[in-house]
């Protein structure tokens, strides 16, 4: 039988007070560190004019520290929609669960062999995130590429958080939040979230984040391990054993939503920046492979028990959910209602400080992307945190809109496969020969992966044509996302062949060949036209195709930069060369005899 639906009922003040207590608790704490690792008289100088230290942390993070900051920072909440809602609906159930806990995890462990490897191109001592091995490799025109990227990415993040917390508070308080009653409430929460994590990294840059991560890992460990005692044991949520088996099974649905998730996440998160900031915090490449991998574990398993928990509520109450009464992105609300309120403050507080800790990277992250230019150019740090305040006033009022947080993270995901490969192209250094030395496949040149990032652009728009897709629109609740046919299928609303919707939005064998086929593309695409830009422009395409001369005219100290070639017969050997030589290529016809 269907049961009737309840509601939590904290009161507001209450839920207020929470939210003041735990963001204000990482502020002090933020202050208090600021205070003990700065000198007394250098104070005022260290807030109005932060050092490197406070856009890197460069090179003081263990690997315990990586690891629960990467475990922190990465599960943000948004997890108490994603993985509940696969396991609780019935064709996607284990296939699913496991996907999303995988893939969430697998970015870090891809970063335990990546990042050494851009650590040493970009420079330990140089670097802030992965935007600058776009410089350093290939120039300025993939730098804005892959920086507008890396902005759209965390800017979608940062929108669902901000989403998501606001909604959690009014489910949490018993308010409405498919209809306009709780709008003006989760905007005011999205607002005071935002300004309190904003102001303690204003204070103490990425260090801050890192340091507060100590505390909200422990928190989250703490509170994840009370509720699935909590949870499972309580006699209303209790399950039988074939009920559950009943409840749940191994589909080709799940199987495909597996694969999906497996590109989008580790598409996506290669562009979070706030994830490579930590990179370049690690001590050694030790501190960080070490790091990445406890933290992807933790992340796995953290993921795995909000999955679980979405097969446990649907197989408690099947009819209601298979007839809708019951919505399967709610379903851990329905296992935490019976409990006590002091369980309903308990997840509050930890719903809250996943939300904080996740946006507090994602704000350091969006100050990263500017972080190269800033201190090449002795500018002042001010300018990244005048940047982030543009960013959240926008993410505030997108929040607003009560964007629904899968879609939304389906959006971005599908923008940056259609660049990853692109841009980790570039680690080829040398052209690779193949049949026997006959060919050889080139080292990506950067109008080469420019090319490429823009042909899986293209690929996304020509998948809509064929699929149909000519409107984006939420099929349950009519809500319009996209009306512009060239950009609709960004949001992936594929159908069946009957032209139903699928179980799930990242359901479907359509997405999942989607995003097969856009990265795949855009990689093609990428060695096609590099090899194009070497048989005309030769050893000029090895060049930086853009530059702009304010940025890239430094002085004759810096190194690095993108590659130039010479060719020998049989390969082509790529050696660094300065970027002053780069400008004077184009100021003076004796430079270009140089080069």
């Amino acid at each position: 039988m269907a049961k009737d639906r309840e509601e939590f009922n904290i009161p507001e003040n209450a839920a207020w007070a929470l939210l003041i207590c735990i963001v204000g608790f990482f502020a002090i704490a933020t202050g208090v560190q600021f205070i003990m690792t700065v000198e007394k008289n250098m104070l005022f100088r260290s807030l109005i004019r932060p050092s490197d230290i406070f856009l890197s942390a460069r090179q003081q993070a263990g690997w315990y520290a990586i690891g629960i900051s990467f475990m922190a920072s990465g599960l943000g909440a948004w997890i108490i929609y994603g993985t509940t809602e696969l396991g609780a609906t019935r064709p996607i159930s284990w296939w699913g669960v496991l996907g999303y806990s995988t893939a969430s995890a697998m970015p870090a462990i891809l970063i335990c062999f990546l990042g050494p490897l851009i650590r040493k191109k970009v420079g330990a001592e140089k670097g802030f995130s992965a935007t600058d091995f776009a410089l350093s490799r290939y120039g300025r025109l993939m730098h804005l590429q892959v920086s507008a990227i890396s902005c759209f990415y965390m800017y979608i993040y940062l929108v669902a958080e901000l989403t998501t917390i606001g909604n959690v508070y009014a489910t949490m308080i018993g308010k409405d939040i498919t209809g306009t009653e709780s709008e003006s409430y989760t905007t005011r929460i999205a607002i005071a979230l935002i300004v309190a994590t904003w102001a303690y990294t204003a204070l103490g840059g990425l260090p801050a984040s890192i340091f507060t991560d100590k505390f909200q890992g422990i928190i989250i460990a703490a509170v994840v391990t009370m509720l699935l005692f909590a949870t499972t044991t309580v006699k209303r949520n209790r399950v039988s054993r074939s009920e559950f088996n009943d409840g749940t099974g191994w589909f080709s649905k799940g199987f495909e939503v597996l694969v999906t998730l497996w590109i989008a996440i580790l598409s996506a998160e290669m562009f979070n920046q706030g994830t490579w900031q930590r990179v370049f915090a690690a001590k050694s490449d030790k501190d960080m492979r070490l790091g990445f991998a406890f933290g992807a574990l933790l992340v796995c398993i953290i993921m795995l028990f909000f999955g679980i928990m979405g097969m446990l509520a649907y197989s408690n109450d099947r009819e209601s959910y298979d007839t809708f009464q019951k919505l399967a992105y709610l379903s851990f609300f329905d296992l935490l209602l019976p409990l006590d309120r002091t369980w309903h403050f308990l997840f509050l507080a930890l719903l809250t400080t996943l939300a904080a800790s996740s946006v507090d990277t994602l704000q350091n992250g969006l100050a990263a992307v500017l972080s190269q230019d800033l201190v090449k150019h002795h500018l002042s740090a001010n300018w990244s945190r005048l940047i982030v305040i543009g960013f959240n006033i926008a993410a505030v009022i997108q929040a607003a809109e009560r964007f629904e947080v899968v879609p939304l993270f389906l959006v971005a995901d599908l923008v940056c496969a259609t660049s990853v490969f692109p841009l980790f192209l570039g680690l080829i250094q040398h052209d690779i020969p193949i049949f026997s030395g006959r060919f050889f496949i080139p080292a990506p040149t950067e109008l080469g992966a420019f090319l490429g990032c823009l042909s899986g652009l293209a690929a996304v728009i020509i998948n809509g044509r064929i699929n149909d897709v000519h409107r984006a629109v939420n099929f349950y609740t009519g809500k319009v996302y996209e009306r512009n046919p060239n950009l609709a299928y960004f949001w992936l609303t594929n159908t069946k062949a009957d032209g139903t919707p699928y179980e799930c939005a990242l359901c479907g064998s359509k997405t999942m060949h989607t995003f097969i086929a856009v990265p795949l593309i855009a990689a093609a695409a990428t060695f096609f036209f590099s090899k194009l830009d070497l048989m005309l422009g030769g050893d000029r395409a090895r060049q930086p195709f853009l530059i702009i001369p304010r940025l890239d005219a430094v002085t004759a100290e810096s190194q690095g930069g993108p590659i130039e070639a010479n060719k020998s017969s049989d390969n082509i050997q790529v050696k660094q060369f300065d970027e002053e030589l780069i400008y004077d290529h184009i100021k003076d016809d004796e430079a270009k005899e140089k080069v």
